[in-house]
């Protein structure tokens, strides 16, 4: 059994399962330290798979207001122009990730389903082929098969637990609003480049998960901080401490 293991031809398999092992440790161990390594990854991958479009910051002041008065920028006719420019514009790598849940289940974790997937495909396609021929195949060949086999698996599984994960946002509250709302950082410590998770509560008291990273530079917001939300760059946020005790609310 261990020769079938660590035979040369099942060594793709073998590292794809030692790797996966070696990804969840850290992650453990980051998550205890305060290290989003989760949070990294997800925030140096392209968005794609989303359900609504994000709306940007807009230099005008008092955006709100102009709304209610009835007037409304320019700025949004250009909005949905560039949403269906970019929405058809994504290129095959962009619908591959959508397909695998990207954007709904963090990138670790797919990518540990997918390691997963290719070392127990791989195993059990040599595992078939041994038992009935006496022999095994090649690696490459075998890695090939594993490869198309572990997509579905990743896929399926991906879907699954993006039922059950807590979601950045719900379809009634628009990103945009979540700017100048308090909110508290559960995993991680951000810095410019390397984002934190953070949690706030919309109006009806539901919670939702965001990442953010320090508005001024070279300030580390560290876990189990209270900060403000102040601005929206893409998926992703810039905050400040919060320093003002009356706005809370964030836990």
């Amino acid at each position: 059994m261990i020769d079938f293991i660590f035979a040369d031809q099942n060594t793709p398999f073998a590292v794809a399962l030692g790797l996966m092992i070696a990804i969840a440790l850290a992650e453990g161990v980051g998550t205890l330290m305060g290290l989003g390594l989760s949070s990294m990854i997800d925030s140096l991958l392209p968005e794609v798979d989303l359900p609504d479009v994000d709306v940007p910051d807009f230099d005008a002041p008092d955006f709100d207001a102009d709304i209610s008065g009835g007037s409304m920028p320019a700025d949004l006719d250009v909005v949905g122009a560039n949403a269906d420019a970019t929405i058809a514009g994504q290129g095959v790598f962009g619908r591959i990730l959508g397909w695998l849940c990207f954007g709904r289940v963090p990138a670790l974790i797919i990518l540990v389903i997918f390691l997963t997937g290719f070392g127990v495909a791989g195993y059990v396609l040599q595992s078939i082929v041994h038992s009935l021929s006496g022999w095994m195949l090649p690696g490459v060949v075998a890695s090939a098969g594993a490869f198309f086999g572990a997509l579905p698996f990743t896929r399926v599984t991906a879907l699954g637990l993006s039922k059950v994960m807590p979601k950045d946002e719900s379809d009634a509250v628009s990103r945009a609003t979540f700017v100048g709302k308090p909110a508290l950082i559960v995993q991680g410590n951000a810095q410019k480049g390397l984002p934190a998770q953070a949690r706030l509560k919309d109006p009806t008291g539901q919670s939702h998960y965001v990442q953010v990273e320090p508005d001024v530079d070279d300030e580390v917001l560290e876990q189990g901080t209270e900060i403000i939300i102040v601005r929206q760059l893409g998926a992703k946020y810039t905050a400040i401490r919060n320093t003002n005790t009356t706005l809370s609310g964030a836990s």
